[in-house]
């Protein structure tokens, strides 16, 4: 009859059926705790899933008896950070289907493009609404004028409410990370590149939400999320036009800034402030971890990191050279040919007597005058 057949539909629970509804299924999750709230007895525990937990109300003597609302941290947080984690698989869900997707249907991109293209797309959001939200927190904050505030009356134990929640939806965003290599199908050579700088976001972001080390974090994260966006930013703009390049110019002066700050102030805070500290006990009720071995394995911790981001930094841009190179050289070879071809015409031209002008027609010979 000249009907098309229907494509048969994965199995259920199966590896194809998982990928093409992990938006669904976990979107299913989140709003059964949201469907918590509307129950008396299990509404104490969806609270926890959504809500910030650890509230501590101090009153202040000098602002007049107001009181004011810190955060600290503790296990609840775990709960927090899954329902997070669920939302931000939605949101990235969203974000591919009805803004990378559409775009790359009109670019025509090749299988290795496409993948780095979704990558710095769905980063390049993450990097720009991260960045905004640091950028609002840090502009309330005494330190970013004042560095010694980042290791005096150590330990930085109380945070205010955007910055707990910054840091949960940040955790909660790079461990988003982790099952989204199996839900966009990462080519098997991308995975490998993409868990280095994933577990690396986790282990340090976490360690600074632990450590009570949240302002030397928030700080340092900021212009790295600047310097990020403006890289993914020009890999865009790059894939839709090759010869778009000169944000990775401004990229790269910026890149060598931003791990020269970061070294700067982790010097400066591990290795004389907290050091001269007077408080130097351990202690995990009072968020205390001001002691040698850890000052030494989070100074350390950093500089290796920036020793291999610098690494990765310096190949990309050989890389970028001998591409530069290679194609100067076919370029080279075009004109050297133009001008041999050029000079053999104008020397059998000559050798033959006739010399052709601008238009290529031979110049009328004179007529002898009649004697």
């Amino acid at each position: 009859m000249g009907l098309r057949k229907k494509s048969k539909s994965p199995a259920v629970f199966s590896h194809e059926f998982v990928i093409q509804n992990h938006a669904d299924i976990v979107s299913c999750v989140a709003m059964v705790i949201l469907l918590g709230l509307m129950f008396e007895i299990t509404a104490k525990f969806a609270i926890m899933f959504i809500t910030v937990q650890y509230n501590v109300t101090y009153t202040d003597v000098d602002e007049g008896n107001d009181s004011i609302s810190y955060y600290v941290y503790g296990f609840k947080d775990l709960a927090t950070i899954f329902f997070y984690m669920l939302i931000a698989i939605i949101l990235h869900a969203v974000i591919q289907e009805y803004i990378l997707d559409k775009i790359n249907r009109r670019l025509h991109l090749s299988k290795t493009k496409h993948s780095k293209f979704n990558e710095s797309g769905q980063l390049a959001f993450f990097y720009l609404f991260s960045f905004l939200w640091g950028s609002s927190i840090l502009t309330g904050e005494k330190f970013t004028t004042d560095p010694t505030l980042l290791w005096e009356k150590y330990p930085h134990l109380h945070m205010f409410f955007q910055v707990k929640f910054f840091y949960i939806c940040q955790i909660a965003y790079w461990l988003h990370a982790l099952p989204e290599l199996y839900f966009q199908k990462v080519r098997k050579e991308d995975i490998a590149r993409q868990l280095y700088y994933i577990c690396l976001y986790i282990f340090q972001i976490t360690g600074a939400y632990i450590l009570t080390l949240h302002r030397l974090g928030l700080i340092l994260l900021v212009p790295h999320y600047l310097v990020e966006l403006l890289f993914h930013a020009s890999r865009l703009f790059y894939f839709s036009d090759e010869n778009k390049q000169k944000g990775f110019t401004l990229w790269a002066l910026l890149f060598v800034m931003a791990r020269l700050l970061t070294l700067t102030l982790s010097v400066l805070t591990f290795g004389f402030g907290l050091a001269r500290a007077e408080n130097q006990d351990f202690s995990v009720a009072n968020g205390n971890f001001n002691t040698l071995t850890i000052r030494i394995s989070c100074l350390a911790a950093i500089c290796l990191t920036q020793a291999w981001m610098m690494w990765k930094f310096i190949n990309f841009q050989l890389k970028k050279w001998r591409e530069h190179a290679q194609n100067q050289i076919p370029k080279k070879k075009v004109a050297n040919a133009k001008n041999k071809q050029s000079k053999k015409e104008h020397k059998s031209n000559a050798s033959n007597g006739t010399l052709k002008t601008e238009c290529g027609t031979s110049p009328r010979a004179r007529k002898a005058k009649a004697s």
